[in-house]
């Protein structure tokens, strides 16, 4: 399917035209169905359309459609940021800035970061993804495809190794890799922050490290640094917690949350400590449409429906799924391409391996497209893209995401000889 009038710049991954969806299931113009296991990259994690969300929508636009808060504040975005002080589990007071996007929070936050400590160094990670504003382009720990032809970019901003149980980086490399940072290329004193994410979205569901995670934050705490976790896509539910640094026990000072916040509706947020939140000039925060009163009356739906038991609940029958499939496939030798599993909970990715006939990548392009020709569709991840991400919404059906393994499982059955 061509796309006239767009940007060739888009990278489509499913060239389809969506013109309904309910819960885990998309119609296209043609009317050929598709079980979603994209989820609009992690937005979807209540479903396409859940009713409560259509019916506060439709009740919202009753009542106002949008008023710009930094001119005229609304009853929505008050009551938002009142419900996230008590739905976000840490221990201090909440206080949030509401943005359009992911991109725009993690901008937002450079912003806040700079402000309070009078520094500008930024340390990121390899493999991990902030967004695609400029500032954003170089916290991203992957060039291909996104600083591609972008010339300098906003910093400085420096890399360390991701430690993770998926992967091969260990708790003893990263801290040593941290160490020769600060006495071989940046002073200590003048790092601003250090963004991370608590499981790695496109660099393939990969968990941070617990034990490292705890060094971090002794580490921002030893030398006045703010620590940023960004769970725009495995926040809200995804990993089985309503965020996934209660796997880590460590609290982070910013939280940058988006994606699944408003169930398909454009919301994200930067929020925090009120000393970091509040260092920034007044009037330097703020934007027309951040905290959409449509957007802010969807995510209120969201917190309420996201109870303890219904994450647990839905988490676990996810993830039994995938993890039953999955041992299923590799037990059965038939697929010598399939590696290990990463991640926690329903945020589940898949390694393809090279074999002697194709890479890892060309495995997983060749299955996204055979599985798309099944009615399923799929996401690639990880810096080869060599990483199947698994993004069902969490309140899928049962048998509908039994359906939805099964044909994975016929795709999977193309691959090989």
């Amino acid at each position: 399917m061509e796309f006239p009038h767009v940007s060739s710049a888009l990278g489509i991954v499913h060239p389809l035209r969506i013109e309904q969806g309910v819960n885990a299931e998309v119609w296209d113009s043609q009317g050929h169905r598709y079980i979603d296991f994209v989820a609009g990259i992690g937005v979807h994690n209540l479903g396409h359309g859940h009713p409560a969300i259509r019916t506060a929508l439709h009740h919202q636009v009753d009542r106002l459609i949008h008023a710009a808060f930094n001119a005229t504040p609304h009853g929505g975005y008050l009551d938002l940021v009142a419900a996230l002080d008590t739905f976000v589990p840490v221990s201090y007071p909440l206080t949030t800035m509401l943005t359009n996007s992911g991109a725009e929070a993690t901008e937002n936050a450079l912003k806040i970061a700079r402000a309070h400590t009078g520094r500008e160094a930024v340390i990121a990670f390899d493999d991990g993804f902030h967004g695609r504003t400029l500032a954003a382009l170089n916290l991203n720990g992957k060039v291909k495809p996104y600083k591609q032809s972008m010339g300098s970019l906003p910093g400085p901003v420096y890399h360390l190794p991701f430690p993770s149980p998926d992967n091969d980086v260990t708790d003893a490399e990263a801290s040593a890799a941290l160490v020769r940072l600060c006495e071989v290329s940046l002073p200590v004193d003048e790092i601003a922050c250090v963004i991370v994410e608590p499981v790695q979205g496109e660099g393939g569901f990969r968990r941070l490290s617990p034990g490292f995670a705890r060094h971090l934050r002794d580490f921002c705490n030893h030398h006045g640094i703010v620590l940023i976790f960004d769970e725009i896509q495995c926040g809200f539910g995804r990993t089985g917690e309503r965020f996934a640094f209660s796997h880590l026990e460590v609290e982070p000072d910013l939280l940058l949350m988006g994606k699944s916040m408003a169930a398909g509706v454009p919301l994200a947020a930067v929020a925090g400590r009120a000393e970091l939140m509040n260092a920034v000039p007044k009037g330097g925060l703020g934007g027309t449409y951040s905290g959409n009163a449509l957007a802010c009356a969807a995510a209120l739906k969201v917190i309420e429906l996201m109870s303890e038991d219904n994450l647990a609940r839905w988490s676990q029958t996810v993830a039994l799924a995938i993890l039953a499939h999955y041992h299923t496939w590799q037990d059965s030798q038939r697929y010598p391409m399939i590696g290990a599993i990463t991640g926690i909970g329903a945020m589940r990715g898949i390694v393809f391996e090279d074999t002697c006939n194709a890479s890892g990548s060309e495995h997983l392009a060749a299955l996204v497209s055979t599985a798309r020709e099944h009615g399923l569709l799929l996401m690639p991840s990880g810096r080869k893209r060599n990483i199947l991400r698994l993004f069902p919404p969490l309140t899928i059906e049962p048998e509908i995401l039994e359906e939805g393994l099964s044909r994975l499982g016929r795709a999977l059955d193309t691959l090989t000889p």
